[in-house]
């Protein structure tokens, strides 16, 4: 991938980098050169991010041609907003009051270049800063109102740096673009760039540590830059090509939020938002199962007004389902009479609507993974040991928590399992899937459909090994280039 720096004149950035290319803003904007590029990130340095402003116009155009601006257009306009500043930087506030907590006047500027200050105590605010605002030279004025409050950020234009801060601009920007994230003897060889979400420490995972490593080395294979990010990376977002989510997804959780920004910023995004918004929510997919005419288990949706018919629709004992519930969390099995009034009780206090389902036991639960729309893997996961479930959360301390898996191949999947399986997968999108089903007396019934389906070393690749993970990272690249072979054909 290219770096190119832009300013409105060559004299406004004078210093030679290894592999950064220097041009005028009027080059760019005009030479076909540049509009031919398929990969390139920008540093824009033009003296005005106004609006129609030739800064401004660098950033517009190259979010157009598929590349990537630093700072994107999104950043310029939330640098004009006092209340935006503001509502972005609540989390950093406890930072801010440490970091400036000796200064005796009442105002203050920081000036951020590439991240860093002259003063290296000002450095884990103005890196902390610079991930909310990316952009290279910035200026924020800090006045003290009770406490230190952030009145303003902007950016500073190229020839108004001071002369006796240029040398110190000098290093910072070689340091900055010498970074493993943009440094050209890793970057040049690679296509994309992929961020994958992780929480490292989530205790059950979607996928465990040794299945991240594969996800990078097979995205490394194919052309990617890869990074690890963690919920603490929202606004760097844009740096990247696409998402692939790895940590258990909720609508109400910073993993929607990823994803909705991400989608919103032109990734490719695995999950989707749409996929964990209708996915995560067990009522609108007994709705979606039901019309499209997918066997399910008989099934109600609950509520204050029929929660006493649950016992005669579904006799007991039952389940009972909260609507954003995951890895068998927030699902409850009804023994008896008055357990089901405890807790339809509890779950309707939460949610006006929850899902009851006629209690169907099984050995072992189908789980077939989906691609495209297409199937990848094959698994049976068996119940916990002296549990009905799959995951026992409330076992003793020493009892096991999962029940065992095995992987098996295509032919060896029943052909109605396999057939609802992809229906019920089909009605969601094109995404990554796991369809849990279980199979009675030879006819499958869908459990649920996973946005974020488990992919562990050694339990679902064991049948493909490391062409599982390299046909979900093929299937992102397509992504990426089908979307930008779509912008560049608009």
């Amino acid at each position: 991938m290219r770096k190119i720096v832009v300013v409105d004149y060559p004299k406004d950035w004078e210093t030679k980098i290894d592999d950064v290319e220097v041009v005028d803003a009027q080059a760019y904007l005009t030479d076909a050169t540049y509009t031919d590029i398929r990969n390139a990130r920008i540093f824009n340095l033009c003296r005005s991010y106004k609006y129609q402003s030739a800064g401004y116009y660098v950033s517009l155009l190259a979010e157009a041609r598929g590349h990537k601006p630093i700072p994107s257009v999104t950043t310029m306009q939330d640098l004009k907003s006092p209340t935006i500043v503001r509502a972005i930087t609540v989390e950093i506030n406890d930072l801010i009051q440490k970091s400036l907590a000796s200064l005796r006047s009442k105002s203050f500027t920081l000036s951020i270049y590439f991240g860093q200050n002259v003063a290296a105590k000002y450095d884990k605010l103005c890196k902390q800063l610079h991930d909310l605002f990316q952009a290279p030279l910035l200026k924020a004025q800090f006045v003290f109102k009770d406490e230190w409050v952030l009145q303003s950020i902007s950016p500073i234009p190229v020839n108004e740096i001071p002369d006796h801060h240029l040398r110190y601009v000098v290093k910072f920007a070689k340091a900055y673009f010498a970074r493993h994230r943009f440094s050209g003897a890793r970057i040049t060889r690679k296509t994309y760039d992929l961020a994958i979400l992780v929480d490292p420490n989530e205790k059950e995972p979607p996928s465990d540590k040794k299945a991240i490593q594969h996800f990078v080395e097979a995205a490394e294979a194919q052309g990617f830059y890869v990074e690890l990010i963690t919920k603490d990376d929202y606004r760097r977002l844009a740096e990247f090509d696409a998402l692939f989510i790895r940590e258990t997804t909720s609508v109400n959780h910073h993993t929607y939020k990823f994803a909705r920004k991400a989608y919103a910023d032109g990734l490719v995004v695995i999950d989707d938002p749409v996929s964990i918004l209708r996915c995560t929510n067990k009522v609108y997919l007994a709705e979606l199962l039901t019309k499209a005419k997918v066997p399910i288990p008989k099934s109600m949706i609950i509520h204050k007004d029929n929660r006493d018919l649950v016992e005669e629709e579904l006799g007991l004992p039952c389940v009972l389902k909260k609507p954003d519930s995951s890895f068998s969390q927030g699902v409850v099995k009804a023994k008896d009479r008055s357990s089901l009034q405890k807790e339809l009780d509890k779950m309707l206090a939460d949610s006006e609507l929850i899902i009851g389902q006629e209690f169907t036991p099984t050995d072992f639960d189908w789980r077939i993974g989906i691609l495209d729309k297409q199937p990848l893997y094959a698994c049976r996961y068996y119940m916990a040991k002296g549990h009905w479930q799959i995951y026992n959360w409330n076992g003793k301390k020493h009892q096991q928590t999962e029940g065992d898996s095995d992987t098996v191949p295509f032919e060896e999947v029943p052909f109605q399992v396999l057939h609802t399986a992809m229906k019920a997968a089909n009605l969601i999108g094109d995404g990554l899937y796991g369809v849990d089903l279980k199979e009675i007396d030879g006819k499958a019934y869908v459990i649920e459909v996973n946005d974020n389906p488990n992919i562990d070393a050694g339990c679902e690749d064991l049948i493909l090994k490391k062409e599982l993970y390299a046909a979900i990272i093929k299937s992102i690249k397509r992504r990426i280039d089908n979307h930008k072979n779509i912008r560049t054909d608009g």
